[in-house]
């Protein structure tokens, strides 16, 4: 297994550093605006923008903060396609990376909430007709849940992206000539599979980050 998990190593054996080299590639899908009306990139831009602007206000609508939610999910989107390329290497992958992403902006939350509205963050630790007995033991539950949401977070993104990578590792090492024809079609409705999943997990990402916004007033 560990030759199995070695395509996670954060190295490639290409001495042009592909990894660096693919984030260029993101500046053929965002030109200028060299035309008079709108490009096919340009429109493509401006539907996926109002598509997150729309699926997002219907939990939270805050202009400041949803420019930042915007770009977490362009930003995610971006590395989790770039990782399917050959020869390159998915950060999302690892949980160091999707930590470094979540970690930071729910402690901002956080922050942000005990300091400013803190008889209303201790509220939310105890749900309405809860029994009195019952109370000490409920706001240790919410408390752990609250305090587990980045890592869960982070092991969703990372665990859902190393799953699809090892499938088509496993589909790789296949080398019968007999099964090569089968393995390559395999191949090509994984990588739409991966496609989809990259996507999905960005999406999944930026709603769970709109939804524990929401709870700051």
């Amino acid at each position: 297994m560990s030759n199995l998990f070695s395509s996670f190593d954060p190295s490639t054996p290409s001495p042009l550093w592909t990894n660096w080299i693919s984030l260029m590639l993101i500046l053929l899908f965002m030109p200028n605006k060299f035309w008079m009306s709108e490009s096919r990139n340009s429109m493509t831009k401006l539907i996926l923008k109002n598509f997150i602007l729309k699926e997002m206000s219907f939990i939270y609508f805050n202009k400041q903060f949803m420019l930042n939610l915007q770009t977490i999910f362009i930003f995610i989107l971006t590395i989790n396609l770039m990782g399917i390329s050959p020869y390159t290497f998915t950060p999302t992958s690892h949980l160091s990376v999707s930590i470094a992403i979540g970690l930071p902006i729910w402690i901002s939350l956080m922050t942000y909430s005990w300091l400013n509205f803190t008889n209303l963050m201790f509220s939310h630790l105890l749900p309405m007709s809860t029994p009195p007995t019952m109370a000490p033991f409920m706001i240790m539950v919410e408390s752990i849940s609250n305090l587990i949401r980045p890592i869960s977070l982070s092991v969703r993104l990372s665990a859902n992206m190393i799953a699809g990578h090892l499938l088509m590792t496993l589909l790789g090492n296949i080398n019968e000539m007999k099964t090569i024809m089968l393995i390559g079609l395999m191949q090509f409705f994984l990588m739409l599979f991966e496609i989809s999943v990259a996507l999905i997990q960005a999406y999944v990402f930026s709603i769970l980050m709109t939804m524990y916004s929401s709870e700051v007033p």
